[in-house]
């Protein structure tokens, strides 16, 4: 929970500076860079978290890697991120930045699973039902399970919608068992 409020209080410093400077989509853009960096390989992680290793040579090391991809202003926050030791909270902080955007620009992200891969189509379809239903722009956010047979799940702040196949069958399955046991007695 702790590491949450501090990932926030970042976030919100550098949603302010996004704000002063027009460079939301920027930092955006920039932090989910630095995130799939860190995603790719978990050595970029572990070298980022290590305390043996200089601050820096970390800083380096991301100018190396991310310069001219990514805004230099963010550069310079991910850099005092790094002077502060809070590196482990970076993705965390591109989360938190990510709801914070969403918020400002009315977008609503929803995970959605599905029993395959969407083509692009049915992506874009199930964007604007969703957005129409939950009256807000539906940024869907897809997972792929086959257990769930058919249909789909859509989770979203803390509510979750279940028109899943599987589901169905299994509520059809104790209606048949309820009218056996009573056809029985």
């Amino acid at each position: 929970m702790r590491e949450t409020t501090i990932a926030r209080s970042y976030a919100e410093a550098l949603f302010e500076l996004g704000e002063k400077h027009g460079r939301h989509e920027a930092f955006a853009a920039g932090l989910q860079t630095v995130d799939a960096l860190l995603d790719s390989d978990r050595r970029i992680a572990l070298f980022l978290q290590t305390p043996k290793i200089e601050a820096s040579v970390k800083k380096q090391a991301l100018r190396d890697a991310l310069g001219g991809r990514i805004d230099p202003l963010l550069m310079n926050f991910v850099q005092l991120v790094i002077d502060k030791r809070r590196q482990r909270l970076l993705q965390a902080i591109a989360r938190e930045y990510r709801v914070l955007l969403d918020e400002k620009l009315g977008r609503l992200n929803v995970d959605v699973t599905l029993a395959r891969q969407p083509d692009p189509a049915e992506l874009r379809e199930i964007a604007d039902q969703l957005s129409r239903v939950l009256d807000a722009q539906v940024v869907p956010h897809v997972r792929v399970n086959s257990d769930i047979l058919g249909g789909i799940v859509v989770r979203y702040q803390d509510r979750v919608i279940d028109g899943s196949l599987r589901r169905r069958l299994n509520a059809l399955r104790g209606r048949l068992l309820q009218t056996k046991t009573v056809v029985s007695a």
